[in-house]
């Protein structure tokens, strides 16, 4: 499945390795919360980055005491109508402060790409070649936004107080 991170399709440097299978000795994996938390320690301990794909039923804060050592936190749409994830994403991001990278999977759709974006997701990983095509020109699509996020871009409110700082300043 293609993967649009930072607004381009690029190639996926983690490897998902299934419940059961063996683990490689060394290189990038991407987990399920399972297997995670059946040994974190451990996995975290072994060369390469980590990643893990975390349900949309589960609680994040499970996963919070090893948010600054995972490289990866892929969160779970099942459905377009469930919008959960975008609960956890704006939960990691704003409360949690998680800076690595968070990924959309599952129902990734193109009408939903730019909350997906807001909410704090920076990687996506769609079905089809070309959803991963329009995702990637989505991203310069929107420059200003009216709601505050944690995806960190000023508001037009605060761009406006900003504009408005810098003339009364003689800026």
């Amino acid at each position: 499945m293609p993967l649009v991170k930072g607004g381009k399709i690029t190639d996926d440097i983690f490897v998902h390795v299934a419940d059961g299978d063996e683990l490689p000795p060394h290189g990038s994996v991407l987990v399920s919360a399972a297997r995670f938390l059946e040994n974190p320690e451990a996995l975290l301990a072994r060369a390469g980055k980590l990643a893990v794909i975390w349900p949309n039923s589960r609680d994040v804060d499970d996963l919070v005491p090893y948010l600054d050592r995972l490289g990866a936190v892929a969160l779970v749409f099942p459905s377009f109508r469930d919008g959960r994830a975008y609960s956890q994403a704006r939960l990691l991001r704003e409360r949690f402060l998680y800076r690595g990278e968070l990924r959309a999977t599952g129902q990734v759709l193109r009408d939903q790409f730019v909350f997906m974006l807001r909410a704090g997701f920076d990687a996506f990983q769609v079905k089809k070649q070309a959803d991963a095509e329009a995702f990637a020109q989505t991203v310069q699509r929107y420059s200003v936004f009216y709601q505050p996020t944690g995806d960190g871009r000023l508001t037009a409110l605060h761009r406006r107080m900003q504009l408005r700082h810098s003339e009364s300043a003689g800026l």
